[in-house]
Order: C-alpha cells, then sequence, then structure tokens
C-alpha cells in the first residue's frame, strides 16, 4: 500500500483511523470507494482521499457507511490513536 504523501489536515477527526483500519484490513483505497458507491454513496476517489487526508468534512452518512463497512463502531473511528 502506498504511503501518504502530504500532512493530515484538521477538518476531520476520523479520517487517519479510517486509513488505519481501511490498510490494516488489506483494502485498496479504490475497493473501498466502489464498495461505498455499491452502498449509495456518492463519492469520488479524489473526496474520499480528502476525507482520509482530514482536509474535508465527513457527512454523517459517510461515517455511518464507512464504520459499516469496516466492520467498526462510529464511536470507534473518533479514538485517538496517538
Amino acid at each position: 500500500m502506498k504511503t501518504r504523501k502530504k500532512e493530515y489536515g484538521t477538518a476531520n477527526l476520523i479520517g487517519k483511523n479510517i486509513e488505519t483500519l481501511r490498510k490494516a484490513k488489506g483494502v485498496k483505497q479504490k475497493e473501498f470507494i466502489a464498495r461505498l458507491q455499491t452502498e449509495g454513496l456518492d463519492i469520488n476517489p479524489t473526496s474520499y482521499s480528502k476525507l482520509e487526508g482530514q482536509l474535508r468534512l465527513a457527512t454523517d452518512k459517510e461515517v455511518y457507511t464507512i464504520a459499516k463497512l469496516l466492520n467498526v463502531t462510529t464511536d470507534s473511528l473518533f479514538v485517538d490513536t496517538e
């Protein structure tokens, strides 16, 4: 899996955790985006990348769907891992 080239932003609290969980499950970003789209989220690769990079806000529907697909609670996405 690729490593992040840019620093994380401050627009959301969960992006870094989502990226860590997704990579731990061995799921590529492109594959995960396709799964999100299958669940009804209208999200493109740039928008998703910005979410993981904490460069944009996450909607409640995105948080719910991402947690569902990662098989974790929404609360666990907000846990400070640093």
